[in-house]
């Protein structure tokens, strides 16, 4: 029994087995390799990587202290993007909804259905804002109504697969029991399903519109409309202290739409 003992002091614990260990070592070299690999392929030009603490440091003292002129014009272009980003959510509500409910399997019609509500949402997610600013203002012209438009149809992917997942995960005994009373499908959604996803779906809209705001102060690059515009404009003519003054009411702006939201999420929760 001393001896038993002994041996079992002298062992000592390892999490993993040495295959274990080895295989972990085996993935974190390959995962060193891929990294190299791609650091190499994209052709960093490095000296501006080395000097760009110097450009940092020359770039913060032409934008210091802000100018403080245009800001009226600045506060109206803010309220412009938050105004893209407001009406953008509320149109894609209308369009997330329906596509949601064909996008869950348990409340589409048939297989045809599924895939298509599933098509439309990964279309939509995989399409970055920008890239749907850039085809609406070669539609539309620049402008506020492209700016929408892009907003509107990258958030229908994000708000209609969070709806489907909620609407896929509710519990199926009052569905059930209306449909053996011979309730209508319309009357089924309004009584049955409905109740049961509208916390989540309060919660989804105003995260998205949360990060609508967000993604709203960057279209101007690209001629959508709002606080990007006077930006971008900024930057080309190297008004750097007026620069320095968007981007301080661009972070306003997101602390006041975090502080928002986080107050409606509390009250809808």
């Amino acid at each position: 029994m001393v001896e038993d003992a002994d041996l079992l002091a002298d062992r000592v614990w390892r999490r993993h087995n040495p295959k274990e260990q080895l295989l972990r070592y085996g993935v974190m070299l390959l995962t060193l390799m891929v990294v190299v690999w791609a650091v190499r392929d994209i052709d960093i030009f490095w000296p501006w990587v080395w000097d760009a603490p110097n450009q940092i440091s020359s770039l913060g003292a032409r934008m210091w202290p802000p100018d403080p002129t245009r800001l009226g014009e600045i506060v109206d272009a803010m309220l412009e993007t938050v105004h893209i980003a407001t009406l953008a959510t509320m149109l894609t509500v209308f369009i997330a909804l329906p596509v949601s409910y064909i996008a869950a399997q348990n409340t589409t019609p048939n297989r045809a259905c599924l895939w298509l509500g599933r098509f439309i949402l990964v279309s939509s997610r995989s399409v970055n804002t920008i890239i749907w600013a850039l085809l609406f203002v070669a539609i539309f012209g620049p402008g506020v109504l492209a700016g929408i438009l892009a907003i509107m149809f990258r958030s229908v992917g994000f708000i209609g697969k969070l709806m489907g997942e909620a609407i896929e995960e509710i519990d199926r005994r009052p569905v059930e029991a209306m449909e053996a009373t011979g309730a209508s499908k319309a009357k089924v959604i309004a009584y049955a399903v409905v109740p049961q996803v509208m916390p989540a779906f309060f919660a989804i809209v105003i995260l998205r519109w949360d990060i609508n705001i967000r993604e709203s102060t960057v279209l101007g690059l690209v001629g959508a409309g709002g606080i990007g515009v006077i930006l971008q404009g900024s930057i080309d003519t190297f008004a750097w202290p007026t620069v320095a003054t968007i981007l301080i009411a661009i972070i306003a702006l997101v602390l006041i739409g975090e502080a928002v939201t986080g107050l409606l999420r509390r009250k809808v929760l």
